[in-house]
């Protein structure tokens, strides 16, 4: 039972991983940049549902949707002011502009907030608990929710992605940007919706996260979101489905690599099984070889 309560642990925070990616997959399968800031809009988002609930007096739900909305106007602001000027620059130029906003909005958290760590409500969003085999396998409300949460956000944003007149835009200007702006598809609308999507999600992601871990500071999303990022990459970046996968994957090899065989070493194993991936499966388990022709 022991094993199976840490499988269950790692799919739960595999699960959060997985929502926290999909902001990554969707804006590089889109936009084709790596958005580093990402995982600061994830710590915005949970300040903010953090106050709706401390000071404000929302009830949890109505904090996440308040945090959500900030979040996307939060989104919507970083594209277009940091990154749309910069969509014909070098890459280079792309990457040190998201390191730079990480930083901008670390700092600014930390002048609003202070550096000193707030005590999120444990469980503020939670389902009951679960007993299984007459009590020996617990599972938390906050558990449950996460994986359930995953799963629908997951089928909601495939749906949304393969169904509507936007999804099918987004694929569109994934797949060849000058021919979809040919075709009469506003590109900047398009982009700017991918990272709304992505950091309402980041905002769901935020609150999921210190409702299981409670507690929370400027740095909160810094490490989660590198994690992501490398699930994102594991799951192959750019697909929805890898990220899905790559965030379970990733939660479940951290959460029994720090139960069986090093707590120090469980960051390093999960990076340690990335490299391995790579090695073999350069694009990642879902990813697709780009054929460049000369």
């Amino acid at each position: 039972m022991v094993f199976l309560s840490n499988l269950v642990n790692g799919i739960s925070l595999g699960s959060i991983y997985a929502v926290i990616a999909l902001g990554y997959t969707m804006v590089y399968g889109i936009a084709k940049m790596l958005n580093f800031a990402h995982g600061d809009v994830i710590m915005v988002g949970a300040y903010v549902a953090f106050c709706a609930m401390q000071y404000w007096g929302f009830p949890p739900l109505l904090a996440l949707l308040a945090a959500m909305a900030v979040c996307t106007v939060l989104g919507i602001t970083i594209e277009s002011l940091a990154y749309r000027p910069l969509r014909q620059a070098a890459s280079l130029a792309v990457l040190i502009t998201a390191i730079g906003m990480s930083y901008l909005l670390q700092n600014l958290a930390l002048l609003i907030w202070g550096a000193n760590p707030k005590s999120f409500p444990s469980g503020a969003l939670a389902l009951p608990t679960l007993n299984l085999f007459g009590g020996r396998l617990t599972i938390s409300g906050v558990t449950l929710l996460s994986i359930l949460a995953n799963l629908a956000i997951m089928l909601a944003l495939t749906t949304f992605i393969s169904r509507t007149k936007m999804g099918k835009a987004m694929r569109c200007v994934s797949e060849d940007r000058g021919a979809a702006e040919l075709m009469g598809i506003n590109v900047n609308l398009t982009i700017s919706v991918t990272f709304a999507i992505g950091s309402a999600l980041a905002a769901v992601a935020g609150v999921l996260l210190c409702s299981a871990y409670p507690v929370l500071m400027p740095t909160t999303g810094s490490m989660p979101g590198i994690k992501a990022f490398t699930a994102a990459v594991f799951g192959g970046i750019g697909s929805i489905p890898g990220a899905m996968i790559g965030g379970i994957l990733l939660g479940v090899i951290e959460i029994l690599g720090k139960a069986y065989i090093s707590t120090e070493l469980g960051d390093a194993i999960v990076f340690a099984v990335l490299i391995i991936v790579l090695l073999f499966r350069p694009t990642g388990l879902l990813g697709k070889p780009i054929r460049e022709k000369v």
